[in-house]
Order: C-alpha cells, then sequence, then structure tokens
C-alpha cells in the first residue's frame, strides 16, 4: 500500500502525456521492484491507437475505465428450416431397385442391363415379384436369344439360381409381348436345353468340369420341369411333356455310368421331382418308376460306389415307397358307431358287478345293469370317481381341514428323507 500511495500522485497529471509519462515511470518502478511480475518481452507500454485516444474525450475515457463495457457477440441469423427437402449426396440410392425404375436407359447395352438384373435377382429372389413386370417391358427382340443364353449360363453355374432361373422362364414365357418370327422365348429355351441334352451320354463319362456343368443342367432341367407351364385354350394348365422324356432319359445316362457323384445327381434329381414324375406316368399307365427303383436295388448291388451313396440310394426307395412323404387327408367323416370305430367303448366308464367282475358298455350281459348304474352317476355329474369336485368350487367340510403336515407326520416325512438320501 505504501508503493502504491507513493507511485500514484505521478499519476495527476492533466491530459494524455501527463497519463503516459506517468505510466512508463510505475512500469519502470514495478520492473524494478518485481521483475518476475512483468513480462521480460514487453518494451513499450500498450498504447490504444491515436485516432481512437483523439476520438475519445477524456470524460467518457474516465467513465469507460470506471465501467468495462460488456461485447455483445453479433446474432448470425440461419437460412436453415425444419421444412427443408432432404439433402442426399450425388452418388446416393435410397434403395437398390431404384436403379431399375428407369429401365435400361442408363446401361450402355440391354446385356448389361440384362445381366445386373439377373445378379440382382440372385442377391435378392424376393423382389422377383415386384420388378419382374418392368424387366419384361424392357426386352425385345433383338435380345432375346441373348436374354435365353444369360438365363442358362446363370442358372447352370449357380446352383442357387436354378429355381428362381426356372420361374423367371416361365414368366417370361407367357409374358412377353414380343413374338419374333424366328421363335418365342418358351422356343428358345427348350432348343437351347437340346443343345445340351444331346451330348448327355459323353457328359455323364467326362472329366470332373464336365460332369459338374452336365450335372447342373440335370438339376436345372428338373427345376423347368416343374415350374414352366404351358396355358392350353380351354384355361387349363399342363407341364412340358417333352421334359418328362429328357428327365427318363437323363436319369438312364446317370445310372449307365454309376460313379459317385452321378448317383448323387441322380438322388437329387429323384427327390425333387420323383412324385411329379411318378403321378404323370401313372396317369398313362406306364410303369417307369418302377424300372428306376429297380436299377436303384441293383446298383446298390453291384456298382462299385462308396458306402455313403448306396446309404442314400436306400434312403430314396424308403422314400419312395412312403408315397415321397406326402400325407394325404383323412376320409370324410362318418358319425362313431359301435360297428364302424372299433375305440367307440374307450371313454365308457368301467364298474364293477357284486362279484368283483369289471363290465362296461359293450358287455352285452351287463346292459342293464350297467345303464341303472350310468343314471346313478349322473346325480353326481360335478364328480370325479375320486370325489374331486370338477366344477372348481371346493367342499365347505374339506376346505377347512388344514393341509399342513402336524409335527408327527413332519418328523417322519424328515426321517424318510434322511434315509433316502442315505441309499
Amino acid at each position: 500500500l505504501e508503493i502504491t500511495c507513493t507511485l500514484l500522485p505521478g499519476l495527476e497529471g492533466g491530459g494524455s502525456g501527463g497519463a503516459a509519462e506517468g505510466g512508463d515511470r510505475v512500469g519502470r518502478t514495478l520492473q524494478g521492484l518485481f521483475p518476475a511480475l512483468l513480462p521480460r518481452e514487453q518494451t513499450k507500454p500498450l498504447r490504444a491507437p491515436p485516432s481512437s485516444q483523439d476520438k475519445i474525450p477524456q470524460q467518457n475515457l474516465e467513465s469507460a475505465m470506471a465501467k468495462p463495457q460488456v461485447v455483445v457477440a453479433p446474432v448470425l441469423m440461419s437460412k436453415l428450416s425444419v421444412n427443408a427437402p432432404e439433402l442426399y449426396p450425388s452418388d446416393y440410392s435410397s434403395n437398390y431397385t431404384e436403379s431399375y425404375e428407369d429401365g435400361c436407359e442408363d446401361y450402355p447395352t440391354l446385356s448389361e442391363y440384362v445381366q445386373d438384373f439377373l445378379n440382382h435377382l440372385t442377391e435378392q429372389p424376393g423382389s422377383f415379384e415386384t420388378e419382374i413386370e418392368q424387366f419384361a417391358e424392357t426386352l425385345n427382340d433383338d435380345a432375346l436369344q441373348e436374354l435365353v443364353e444369360l438365363i442358362y449360363q446363370l442358372a447352370t453355374s449357380i446352383l442357387n439360381f436354378s429355381y428362381m432361373g426356372a420361374r423367371l422362364c416361365n414368366y417370361l414365357s407367357h409374358h412377353l409381348t414380343i413374338s419374333p418370327q424366328s421363335a418365342n422365348f418358351r422356343q428358345l429355351l427348350l432348343q437351347r436345353c437340346r443343345t445340351e441334352y444331346e451330348v448327355k451320354d459323353q457328359a455323364a463319362k467326362g472329366n470332373e468340369f464336365t460332369q459338374k456343368r452336365f450335372h447342373a443342367f440335370v438339376h436345372f432341367l428338373g427345376e423347368l420341369y416343374l415350374n414352366l407351364e404351358i396355358k392350353g385354350t380351354n384355361g387349363q394348365v399342363t407341364r412340358v411333356g417333352i421334359l418328362q422324356v429328357g428327365l427318363r432319359e437323363l436319369l438312364n445316362a446317370l445310372f449307365s455310368n454309376p460313379m459317385d457323384d452321378n448317383l448323387i445327381c441322380a438322388v437329387k434329381l429323384l427327390k425333387l421331382t420323383g412324385s411329379v414324375l411318378e403321378d404323370a406316368w401313372k396317369e398313362k399307365g406306364k410303369m417307369d418308376m418302377e424300372e428306376i427303383i429297380q436299377r436303384i436295388e441293383n446298383v446298390v448291388l453291384d456298382a462299385n460306389c462308396s458306402r455313403d451313396v448306396k446309404q442314400m440310394l436306400l434312403k430314396l426307395v424308403e422314400l419312395r415307397s412312403s408315397n415321397w412323404g406326402r400325407v394325404h387327408a383323412t376320409s370324410t367323416y362318418r358319425e362313431a358307431t359301435p360297428e364302424n370305430d372299433p375305440n367307440y367303448f374307450m371313454n365308457e366308464p368301467t364298474f364293477y358287478a357284486s362279484d368283483g367282475v369289471p363290465f362296461t358298455a359293450a358287455d352285452l350281459d351287463y346292459q342293464e345293469e350297467y345303464q341303472e348304474l350310468l343314471e346313478r352317476k349322473d346325480f353326481f355329474p360335478d364328480y370325479e370317481e375320486n370325489g374331486r369336485d370338477l366344477s372348481g368350487a371346493g367342499d365347505p367340510y374339506l376346505d377347512d381341514i388344514d393341509d399342513e403336515m402336524d409335527s408327527e407326520i413332519e418328523a417322519a416325512y424328515e426321517k424318510f428323507c434322511l434315509e433316502s438320501e442315505r441309499k
């Protein structure tokens, strides 16, 4: 305080020059006394710009020093709005299926569009129903042959696409509006399958790659037989008969070369189409399925196939003996009588004669006595034979009985539990 009182008189100079001179003197004095309190880099006192000092009167300066001003930051006005539309990046797609809404306009060639759509169905088979109609509208005559080839190659190279490819072929065969002079879609498809079918015997004996390709074709042909339909003039729906003949010959080729891979392919084909093939053959009075089962039994006995494959063949024979696992509906309902239902008296009560002989409603010698006892039993409809109330309400007398064990019973129960644990 003494130092401050000594230095303050030097600040009494009137005017800015006196204040500056007094400030220099105070700064030098404080730096000498307390060198650690002031920054060493500061060699000149901080001063406001001359222009600002000239414009501010002394009275206003003193009032500003006495009352520090609060600086209010400027308020930025935002242009954002809650009603503004959603902003998406330029390459954003809200749904994968939107890429097909504009058809094939974004694709250089139609084949690339078809290939991309088929790949899309492979990844998302659930979109078949919603997108197939628009896809069919974009096709033209020039791309029909290429479309058949693309579907065939994809269905035989990706096993999981065989079913989807067969459904796609069925839809296009019925809904394509184009009808080229050469052939329609179904005819081109069958011609492509025939090309592979004609080399079946060589393919069944070929190397691993050739057999794998041949087996994929067999599986796809089975899916086509189940899904490719022909609508008649009067509205009836039938399957393609030529495919039925083709599957029969393919089975012959597989069993004629009883290697493990060929036999496994035959088992898969029969599991897929066996029930439908047998029904179709039976309608025509043919015994083709009996011949196939006989060939399977001969392979199990004579062929040098692996043990696992023989087990698969035997399981297939067992499946066929159970009507391919199909369960037919029960016959029409008939009211049960003692003559047509052997279990008619199963739920009837049993009574005992005076000599201890049990009798039921089926015993003709006790019918009168049985009916009399049955009428007596009806006097107590809410009680079972053990006396328990079926209506849910308890007996007032029995409800008063304490269900808890007394001390003697409880002690005997604990003794019994201990003896049981020791044993």
